[in-house]
């Protein structure tokens, strides 16, 4: 996962679905809102002791429903674990297919510019599109 700084954190926390075990934040994920027809789902991540219980699940799924209320049709992710996402409906795309607007958090990671996270799409059919 990419380091953020605080500063960061606290200007994107609204998109963030937290789950927590009495103080203890056990996993959490982000719907990160790109444009009016694309969003991100991205931070996923589940302690080591709280994993293979389903919260992964039910955070991508939280954040896949709140990009349907809100009428977005299409949502991402760049993952080393393209497994855990195709469960959930998504497919594996050519990261060169995302627009270029996407990549503008990659010049800070370490990996930049030789990527080797997978990206993955999932259309969704949202409330005006019946």
């Amino acid at each position: 996962m990419l380091a953020r700084p605080l500063s960061e954190i606290y200007e994107n926390i609204r998109d963030f679905f937290v789950v927590r075990e009495g103080e203890r934040v056990i996993a959490c994920a982000a719907l990160h809102v790109n444009w009016a027809d694309l969003a991100e789902i991205k931070s996923v991540a589940v302690s080591a002791d709280s994993q293979r219980q389903g919260i992964g699940d039910q955070l991508v799924t939280a954040c896949i429903e709140e990009a349907k209320e809100i009428g977005i049709p299409t949502v991402f992710c760049l993952t080393y674990k393209p497994a855990f996402f195709e469960t959930l409906n998504f497919t594996q795309v050519d990261k060169m297919e995302l627009p270029h607007k996407v990549w503008n958090e990659c010049y800070r990671c370490p990996k930049f510019p030789d990527c080797d996270e997978i990206a993955l799409i999932c259309h969704l059919e949202t409330p005006s599109q019946g």
